[in-house]
């Protein structure tokens, strides 16, 4: 069984020059360039109402896209009884506190076990929406929360709604350093021209914008609440391993443990063992794709950042100097 859906968006001012595929990409991001590229060599993408079946053509600011896309169900994925921490659920969308080590879709070295093969055991129908209703992803060991669409409608007004920056995401984080103040991180990302598991702060990214404030300061870390604007591969971990203030247990972008001077005891285990970047989608608020209500939801710190910050004040406490 299949179903057609229109996609629509606008070339981008920082998209001129772009391929097609790679333009199309980036405004509809629920879906990989390869199945984007199919759909163009299959006559299914208009610019400005003219026909274009080449992957490569150039795209030029403010151009109307149409994409008439043919879906398949997701007959391949299976459904298991993963349990779901299910914050709101109603007939349009559910929100869910995923926890740490769990991965949102099935992948390389993920075939299941996944948020999607959960979702599919909990609402069988949502098998008929496009990547089971995920519109947005948590890294595996980010934990917090995650809206779903239940069906392709609640999918399309949610993927416009983030496209548009109109759903707000605030973080919860522990940075490596010490901050003076919040700011703003306004750089581009893209995949790392070397290390391709991992992205990059790149001229010729994709637009990244993330917010900071401090929300507490330890003698040698920092405790951050941030939101996004944009919501790229891993972007947080890369703007603050950027600003040389990367998260703490975050192996892949340089939030190793870092012991600072006359450490206490709990603080020196606690920074060994914490093996997962310390960052926590805390807070989600969207209008409701179907009802336009606006809606806010709250997911508690996880307890092993609530232990990790409780160490870090007795730390300081113990160690009013700084010392490194």
């Amino acid at each position: 069984m299949s179903q057609e859906i229109e996609l629509q968006g606008e070339i981008a001012p920082h998209q001129l020059g772009q391929r097609l595929d790679q333009a199309l990409a980036e405004l509809f991001p629920d879906y990989s360039r390869s199945r984007i590229k199919e759909w163009i060599l299959a006559d299914r993408v208009t610019l400005d109402g003219q026909l274009v079946n080449k992957p490569r053509e150039k795209v030029f600011a403010g151009q109307q896209v149409l994409l008439s896309a043919v879906l398949e169900d997701e007959v391949h994925f299976v459904a298991q009884d993963i349990p779901l921490d299910i914050v709101y659920e109603d007939d349009d969308i559910l929100v869910i506190n995923k926890p740490a080590d769990l991965v949102v879709h099935p992948g390389a070295g993920n075939p299941d076990g996944t948020v999607l093969n959960a979702l599919l055991h909990h609402y069988p129908p949502i098998a008929e929406v496009p990547r089971a209703g995920i519109v947005h992803r948590l890294d595996k060991d980010t934990t917090g929360l995650m809206v779903v669409a239940k069906t392709v409608p609640a999918q399309t007004h949610l993927v416009t709604a983030l496209q548009a920056r109109d759903i707000t995401r605030e973080y919860e984080a522990i940075a490596i350093g010490t901050l003076t103040a919040g700011g703003m991180v306004d750089a581009a990302i893209g995949r790392h021209s070397t290390h391709r598991t991992q992205m990059a702060v790149k001229e010729l990214g994709k637009p990244a914008v993330t917010h900071y404030r401090v929300a507490e300061k330890f003698r040698s870390h920092t405790r951050l609440r941030l939101r996004l604007e944009t919501g790229r591969t891993h972007q947080i971990r890369v703007h603050m391993a950027h600003l040389s203030h990367p998260l703490v247990g975050d192996q892949l972008y340089g939030g190793r443990a870092r012991l600072p001077k006359n450490a206490t005891p709990e603080l020196v285990t606690m920074l060994r063992g914490f093996k997962r970047q310390a960052l926590h989608a805390a807070m989600l608020e969207l209008a409701h794709p179907i009802t336009g209500e606006l809606m806010q939801w709250h997911a508690p710190i996880p307890d092993d950042m609530v232990s990790l910050t409780e160490v870090l004040r007795e730390d300081t406490k113990q160690n009013p100097v700084e010392e490194y």
